[in-house]
């Protein structure tokens, strides 16, 4: 079994929705990026999440995306990872959405999302 991963963001974990916000605004101006308030972040394009709280990973978490969520969370056990159930996020029909693995790779959490 072999999926195929990409990059979908880098989330920044801040003290507060100011600072949050601030970042946001700092990224986008420097990348020529659009802002945008999602529920719980600021985001500077696709490819910033400026997290209005202190969340998973010590510095943040980097968000990758598959095509086929479960068959590579499947993989990933496979090679000896788990991950954080309590993260666990679906669709309205029942598909999985995202999760992240348990633990920190470099001060950052990680999570899968689908396509």
């Amino acid at each position: 079994m072999s999926n195929t991963f990409e990059l979908a963001h880098v989330g920044i974990n801040n003290d507060n929705a100011e600072k949050a916000a601030e970042l946001a605004q700092l990224l986008a101006m420097m990348f020529n990026l659009e802002t945008r308030a999602g529920q719980k972040s600021e985001f500077a394009g696709s490819y910033f999440e400026c997290v209005r709280t202190q969340y998973l990973g010590t510095n943040g978490h980097i968000g990758m995306k598959t095509d086929d969520l479960p068959s590579a969370v499947e993989e990933l056990k496979e090679k000896g990872f788990t991950f954080n159930t309590d993260t666990l996020a679906h669709f309205p029909d029942g598909r999985m959405q995202n999760i992240y693995l348990d633990g920190e790779f470099g001060g950052f959490a990680i999570h899968i999302m689908q396509k």
